[in-house]
Parts: C-alpha cells; structure tokens; sequence
C-alpha cells in the first residue's frame, strides 16, 4: 500500500475520544485469525462499520485513539479492512507504533474533530495536510520518512525484507 497524496479523496468515518483496542479488536474475537477479528472490529460503537467500510476510507476520531492493550491487532484489523489512515488529535503511544509497524499510517491533526462522518476529504501526506469538501486545509504534524516508508512497504517486515533483497542484490553485483 502506498501513502495516499492529494489525488484520493476518502471518506470519512468519525469516532468520539478515547478509541480502545478492545473496541477494535474485540477480546472475543482475539482467538481468531486478522480476517474473523476485523469483522468486530469496532462493533460496539459502530455495528455497520465492518460491513459498509470501503477500502481508501478513513477513521476520524478524538484524542486518544488506540488506548488500552497493546495487541498488535487493533491496528492490524484497519489495514485488513483497508482503511487508508486514522486522523486523531493524539495517539496511545504502543497504538502508533502497532500502527506503522503493520502498515497504517496516522495523521496526527489538532482539528481532526472538525470532520464529519461522511464528508470526503483528500490527504496530502508530503506536507502532511488534510482538504476537505468545502475548500478548507488542517494541518498535520509530520510524519518522519522512515515511519512514511513503512506505510508504503505495508509494515515494517515487509520494509525490511525489502532491503535485505536490494542488499542482496547489490551485493551479487
């Protein structure tokens, strides 16, 4: 998967504060494989989003988004379901890094709370910012280039399998 930029437009799914795992990756449902998990993902607050998400789309939510355990699989279940990012004001610390680890990318963005569920919006990942519907543009804090690098590798293994291969290759020049 590639960072989205300016040319995708995505809709937005808004969440309140305060997201926990559990209600990404439901603890029933941890005994399952990512594919059983995803189709909880966020039933208790949002009983259609697993059915009516659309790969591209993308979760809008208040502070502190990811609190809670720190199983992998909360952040693995958005990537299943192929949200393209999360805009939050703040992130639970191990929620981040679970977040680019396996692939999404999050846009931290202090008016992230001023999106509506539904509007469209296009993200634009260079500068980091956000455009909506009616014209306006928010701001995002950057994101450093080698979390960027492995939203655009799908996660980090397969960042680093990557460069082993180039290495590899190089090395057999």
């Amino acid at each position: 998967m590639s960072a989205p930029t300016t040319l995708d437009t995505h809709r937005v799914w808004r969440l309140g504060a305060d997201i926990d795992t559990d209600a990404l990756a439901p603890g029933h449902a941890m005994k399952h494989g990512i594919d059983i998990i995803a189709k909880h993902c966020l039933e208790a607050i949002r009983p259609e989003f697993a059915r009516e998400v659309r790969a591209g789309d993308v979760l809008v939510a208040g502070p502190n988004f990811g609190i809670g355990s720190s199983r992998e699989q909360a952040a693995a279940v958005l990537v299943q379901l192929g949200v393209a990012a999360v805009i939050a004001p703040s992130y639970s610390g191990l929620y981040f890094r679970n977040a680019f680890n396996v692939g999404l990318l999050l846009l931290t963005c202090a008016e992230a709370e001023t999106l509506q569920d539904g509007d469209r919006i296009a993200l634009d990942t260079r500068t980091p910012a956000l455009r909506t519907a009616d014209a306006r543009t928010l701001a995002c804090e950057p994101v450093p280039g080698f979390l960027t690098d492995m939203v655009e590798a799908g996660g980090l293994l397969p960042l680093l399998r990557r460069r082993m291969a180039e290495k590899k290759e190089a090395d057999a020049r």
